[in-house]
Parts: C-alpha cells; structure tokens; sequence
C-alpha cells in the first residue's frame, strides 16, 4: 500500500499507539489501514460415497483437482459462500450438512473454511474456473495432484472420519517458515 484510500496521501508502516504490530497509517489524515485475514469458503461434496473435485482452470496450481472452494465475498455468510463457490466452480447445488474444517493459513493470511455437504441431485459440471469435474470413489482420490495442502487435510480427516462413523470439526494450522517456501 503506497496511498491512503480515504485522502489519497502517501501512508508510512508504523505502530500506532495503543497498538502492537506495524500498521499502513496516513501522513496526512492518521487513517489506519487495517489488513487481516482473508476468509476461503468451500465444500466436500459427497454423492452415493463419492467425493466431488473440480481440476482447477485456474492459477495458482492450474490443473490440479481441488475441493470447490473460494474466497468469500462482503455481505455473505460463510455457509453462503461455500454453496456459491460450489455452485461456480462444480455447477452442483448441496444441502450443507456442517462446518467440517477450520485451517488458519498465517504466512499467506487466510483462513480456510470447509463444509461438509450432500449434492442435493446429484448433477454437476465444470463452471468457469474449472477444467473438469468428478466423483471420485474414496479408493480413487488422486493424492499427487491435490492442489492444495488445506485441501489434502480435509480429504485425509474427511477419509478418517468416515472410517470411525464419527463426523467432527476439526480445527488446525498449516504453518511454513521462509527456508519452507523457497
């Protein structure tokens, strides 16, 4: 951020007082320009004991197989945005049957939130952000080319889950220092 979006003068990182972390603040105006967090909302879609996935058209990770998912939008719940992004990505309509994983997401600022779902006919296709669409037998999920390591870990709890009859929100982190992502 070089601008302040309220007066349009240069803004400078500092700690504001009363604060504890390093904040986009004004030169001119003192507009303290907050950045937190951004919300990704999405679903594991199940039809007769098969799972859903969309090949993202799309980068980052173009090609690979996904849970549809995206980022949530102003003015929606997150159970909306998780029903819309499946609808925009995998052309499924689902009943929302409960929050399954909450991945808070640090060194890129996101916090990732999957549903469990049920199609609720079960017609699907690919929307504009995927290349293709399928349900796959749990046997047949393809682990090498997941996209997405919160995406993998609902899979892989979702699998776990299954096996003990036993449905549960599952809350964690996936955390990478600097020597991680080079």
């Amino acid at each position: 951020m070089k601008y302040c979006s309220t007066c349009g003068h240069p803004v400078e990182q500092r700690i504001p007082q009363g604060d504890n972390r390093h904040r986009y603040v004004c030169v001119s105006c003192e507009t303290i320009h907050y950045q937190n967090p951004r919300i990704v909302a999405g679903t594991v879609p199940v039809w007769e004991g098969r799972i859903l996935l969309c090949r993202r058209a799309i980068e980052p990770r173009y090609g690979y197989w996904t849970l549809p998912a995206g980022f949530m939008e102003n003015a929606e719940t997150t159970i909306e945005a998780a029903a819309r992004e499946t609808r925009e990505e995998a052309l499924a309509e689902v009943n929302i049957d409960g929050l399954y994983t909450i991945i808070d997401v640090p060194h890129i600022n996101q916090v990732h939130m999957f549903y469990r779902a049920t199609l609720i006919d079960g017609t699907f296709g690919a929307g504009e952000e995927s290349l293709e669409t399928q349900l796959f037998d749990l046997d047949d999920i393809p682990w090498d080319e997941i996209s997405f390591p919160t995406v993998r870990k609902t899979l892989e709890l979702y699998l776990e889950d299954l096996r003990s009859e036993s449905f549960q929100v599952h809350v964690s982190d996936i955390r990478y220092s600097i020597k991680d992502r080079k």
